[in-house]
């Protein structure tokens, strides 16, 4: 268990790289032998992120996913269906981090949740400020709130200047997803 103050972070914005830092961190935190926890909303680890996630579960880290993506590409979920798969979520999350809690806890996507009405901005406020004081907490996702940038002590911003989309030029595994 880390010994310092855990600490908010936020990665967020349009550019590529929001997951993909959330992984570098993770496998840094194992690397040292923390205790990582990651957690997916509203994306298939089997569509998008699946192998570097795979990676960091054969290092050690838990793996926790709640949702089976977001409604817009997974069209037979429900708002109503998926506002409950991200509460229950939270619900056990929150419990986890009671009776086990990670040094590192990465929420990816969980800021899309928020923006979408599936999550209540209140709710993950509430859960940061109730989190064990030794875990550092990773939120990522397009839109942060600025209630929430208030509370994160980092807050990077991922800005997309160019990328290859932009010229139809698909997405390749092993670089994009």
């Amino acid at each position: 268990m880390m010994k310092e103050k855990g600490l908010v972070h936020i990665y967020t914005g349009e550019g590529k790289g929001k997951t993909t830092s959330a992984v570098g961190l993770a496998a840094r935190a194992l690397g040292h032998n923390l205790k990582v926890c990651y957690v997916h909303f509203l994306k298939r680890p089997d569509l998008y992120g699946g192998n570097e996630i795979q990676s960091l579960e054969k290092l050690g880290a838990d793996i926790l996913d709640f949702t089976g993506g977001h409604p817009s590409f997974n069209k037979s979920l429900t708002t109503n269906q998926l506002k409950e798969e991200v509460r229950k979520g939270l619900i056990y999350i929150s419990g986890y981090v009671k009776t086990s809690p990670p040094d590192l806890l990465i929420m990816d996507e969980i800021l899309i949740a928020v923006r979408d009405g599936f999550l209540a901005e209140a709710e993950l406020i509430d859960f940061i400020e109730q989190k064990p004081p030794n875990m550092e907490i990773v939120l990522t996702g397009r839109n942060a709130t600025d209630m929430l940038i208030e509370k994160a002590d980092y807050v990077s911003y991922i800005q997309k200047i160019k990328h290859p989309f932009d010229r139809n030029i698909k997405s390749r595994k092993g670089i994009e997803y």
